[in-house]
């Protein structure tokens, strides 16, 4: 199949596809005569796989790791499970990082008059830096 059907198939753009295989992350797949890519079944499942692994917030090079892991049939599942924890924690920390900068933009709206003067302390506390 071509890219674009490989891309529909997969979820992963066709953009994504050439991306992942010039850093390396997937081989690139063999050439038809006529030079375009002729991706199979298994190209589709991979790109599935990074797919999912990229909704679930792994970086690329984590993506790597699992990629050899789920083509290691001799691994440990304790391998997988080490990445698969320390990105849920790398979340978590992420997560409480985001919450508090939405506390922090409600309590600056909320002591924000939001009328036709020129004071604002939204703006006073960006200039401060604090």
């Amino acid at each position: 199949m071509n890219i674009g059907q490989a891309s529909a198939q997969s979820g992963v753009s066709q953009r994504m596809i050439r991306h992942y295989e010039k850093i390396g992350l997937i081989p690139a797949p063999a050439r038809r005569g006529s030079g375009y890519r002729d991706y199979g079944d298994k190209d589709v499942h991979t790109l599935r796989f990074i797919g999912r692994a990229r909704d679930l917030g792994f970086p690329i090079e984590e993506i790597g790791k699992l990629l050899a892991l789920w083509q290691d049939r001799s691994r440990a599942s304790a391998d997988v499970k080490a990445l698969a924890t320390a990105r849920a924690e790398e979340l978590k920390r992420k997560e409480r990082a985001i919450h508090a900068m939405r506390r922090s933009l409600e309590a600056l709206a909320g002591s924000c008059h939001g009328d036709d003067r020129p004071d604002c302390p939204i703006l006073d506390d960006l200039e401060s830096g604090q």
